[in-house]
């Protein structure tokens, strides 16, 4: 494998099962397996409800458990039975997309499979608008291409949504990765005021995906709530901030990505580059987190 390939093959600060490792074993092979494995262990926290589960306010903590051995330690509290096995709907771990995305990037990994979340915005979730989301990123050798999977669409979202292509290879105009979105918004191609979630949007909101994405190149997957740089800055108007984030949409957009680039402007510059200490957006407050 080249080094850039080689670079996605091995797990990051995220991403590394460390400790839960063993749970890795025996994983299965195809893509459509792995997948099914995450939505077995996962569940997203907007659809709960739709697997008929009312999650306890308590357990709403889960979703700010960013690495995946801390996942694993709470999904094997949980249930500890091995990962293959149908678990109930109750005893599967809280998460969101980003976490689906993860874990079957952390799969991909531990495989040998040179694997990336990217973080952007879906088509496929409201008519007319951009929702932040994450998916996957695998290297299929096969066909020598970047293949987006988003492994949070199961059949039941899959239906209810009419998703009308294939979850396991998620056309590259229906997710758009947040460089993308940065330049679309821009140059006047999009509104800004399109893409987010909730009542949170505009380019403010695109910025921070931008960031999250190229950290993520980094194998810094973060939280979507996470924020630290130049996500915190409060204008929009900074030419060298503007500069800067152009540069990093360049550099981050397409099916192959300057992945050397991106990883030298992420390393050099600290208006990109994740630190220990950042600030989460948990609960209507900005909240100081330290990762070590």
């Amino acid at each position: 494998m080249n080094p850039t390939l080689t670079y996605f093959a091995r797990q990051g600060r995220m991403s590394d099962p460390e400790a839960q490792v063993s749970l890795f074993q025996s994983l299965p092979n195809s893509i459509a397996e792995l997948v099914k494995l995450v939505q077995n262990v996962t569940i997203h926290v907007f659809w709960a409800e739709r697997y008929g589960y009312q999650i306890p306010a308590e357990r709403m903590s889960e979703l700010q458990l960013r690495s995946i051995v801390r996942r694993l330690e709470r999904t094997m509290q949980l249930d500890s039975q091995p990962l293959h096995l149908e678990r109930p709907v109750d005893k599967k771990l809280i998460g969101n997309c980003r976490d689906h995305s993860l874990l079957l990037t952390a799969f991909l990994r531990h495989q040998g499979i040179p694997a990336r979340a990217r973080c952007g915005f879906a088509t496929y979730f409201l008519p007319n608008h951009f929702e932040d989301h994450w998916v996957t990123e695998y290297w299929n050798h096969a066909s020598a291409r970047w293949v987006l999977v988003d492994a949070q669409l199961d059949t039941l979202q899959a239906e209810t949504l009419k998703i009308g292509f294939d979850p396991l290879d998620v056309p590259r105009d229906q997710f758009i990765v947040g460089g993308q979105a940065w330049q679309w918004c821009r140059s006047g191609q999009q509104d800004p005021a399109l893409f987010g979630i909730f009542d949170m949007n505009g380019l403010g909101f695109v910025r921070g995906n931008l960031v999250r994405d190229l950290a993520a190149l980094n194998k810094m997957e973060l939280l979507p709530w996470d924020c630290w740089g130049v996500i915190l800055a409060e204008s929009l108007d900074n030419p060298a901030d503007l500069a800067a984030l152009d540069q990093a949409a360049a550099l981050t957009i397409g099916e192959m990505p300057d992945s050397d680039a991106a990883r030298q402007l992420y390393q050099s510059d600290g208006r990109f580059r994740v630190d220990n200490s950042l600030l989460s957006f948990v609960d209507g407050q900005m909240l100081p987190v330290n990762l070590d």
